[in-house]
């Protein structure tokens, strides 16, 4: 498989940032691109700079009104009529409060997943990864889930619009990829698929297995709702088994993923028990897949993930090896042990009171074991049974 891939970024989306407390801190990035750069694994020559989308870029998915509300809202000093204004919108709630310079940074956000698909799309690479992206949550006039414009949804857009491509999204978050969702759940050349828990105990709620699309787009929507406190083993056979099946039938013309590290044991805001092992596996089945069915073509997005130190930096730097063909990547399937560079463990211990990990992987057999293991592989094959039953 090629080894050509490029890694999408820009400083400007580093200002999407909603306080120092919130879950959703761009600390995520420094920590992952600087584990890549000690690891000598992310050379000038790959990297690709970005551009803030265009307002009729973002209009495309979003309403008028709403992004006028987010623009009003993103001066230093907002009007009372507007902050009152961005209730309904969703920009007064915890989740998404809104900030200096909003508008702006988001847009960058948006950009970024654009110019990834550009990349691809045009032929400069097989591959792009921006990590930025993966604001799944955001609708077409309301901010939800951490997630004020929804840059995923925009750049699908863009591949249709500029290229006609048919587009399979695979979103890989512990929490359903909803925004996405809903703006194609009638276009019958846009599939979109989920894994992630159930939407009974976990925001937002939806994502349940009779969300199968509507009119033309029935069927080209696939949802794996699955068990609290879902393993490795479990959460890897039920996407192995389906992503296969469901892209052989769809014939994309470009896969798009969304790869939050939030079903992580560690995670703290989920109930899921997954270690490092299925962020090894998931991309190496994406680009098997990319290869097979679409010339490579290949686009990837960050997402959730909320054990900053311990987890985002591995999963996301694990998702570049593989899409840059690098040798570590091949290395890993056979010694789980390998060690993190230690210069970037003494670079970012001293900023965290946990313990960062040395090694890549996880020894999981030496976690605790989960009592309902056999019923929860039971419910969630039960759950995989019933999403393929349409597709052969």
């Amino acid at each position: 498989m090629s080894a050509s891939a490029l890694f999408v970024h820009h400083k400007q989306a580093m200002n999407y940032r909603f306080h120092d407390q919130h879950p959703f801190h761009p600390i995520r990035w420094e920590l992952t691109m600087d584990l890549l750069n000690d690891l000598q694994a992310l050379s000038t020559d790959r990297k690709l700079a970005s551009r803030p989308a265009t307002e009729e870029e973002l209009l495309w998915i979003h309403q008028p009104a709403y992004v006028e509300s987010v623009k009003r809202l993103s001066s230093a000093a907002p009007e009372p009529h507007w902050i009152s204004e961005g209730e309904p919108y969703g920009l007064l709630d915890e989740d998404t409060p809104y900030f200096p310079g909003m508008h702006e940074a988001a847009s960058w956000i948006v950009g970024g997943s654009i110019t990834a698909v550009e990349a691809v799309l045009s032929g400069a690479s097989p591959h792009a990864l921006h990590l930025g992206g993966g604001l799944h949550h955001a609708l077409p006039a309301k901010a939800a889930g951490f997630c004020i414009y929804n840059d995923a949804a925009i750049a699908i857009d863009y591949a249709r619009r500029h290229y006609g491509a048919r587009v399979l999204y695979v979103d890989t978050d512990v929490h359903h990829g909803d925004g996405v969702q809903w703006s194609f759940y009638s276009d019958p050349d846009v599939c979109t698929y989920s894994i992630h828990e159930t939407g009974k105990y976990l925001f937002p709620g939806t994502g349940h297995l009779p969300e199968r699309g509507e009119h033309q787009g029935y069927g080209a929507c696939m949802n794996l709702p699955l068990q609290p406190y879902t393993e490795d083993a479990s959460w890897l056979e039920c996407f192995e088994e389906s992503i296969r099946r469901l892209t052989k039938y769809f014939q994309p013309d470009l896969i798009l993923s969304l790869h939050g590290c939030d079903a992580h044991a560690l995670d703290p805001l989920s109930h899921m028990h997954c270690s490092m092992e299925i962020y090894r596996q998931m991309p190496a089945i994406l680009h098997e897949l990319a290869h097979t069915y679409c010339e490579g073509r290949w686009v990837a997005l960050g997402g959730g993930g909320y054990d900053f130190w311990r987890v985002v930096p591995r999963a996301w730097s694990l998702l570049w090896l593989e899409m840059s063909s690098h040798p570590l990547a091949n290395a890993l399937q056979t010694d789980a042990r390998h060690p993190l560079p230690q210069a970037w463990i003494d670079t970012w211990q001293p900023h965290t009171p946990q313990s960062l990990p040395s090694e890549w992987l996880d020894d999981a057999q030496r976690w605790e074991s989960i009592p309902r293991r056999d019923e929860i592989t039971a419910k969630n094959r039960e759950t995989l049974a019933v999403a393929m039953q349409d597709y052969p």
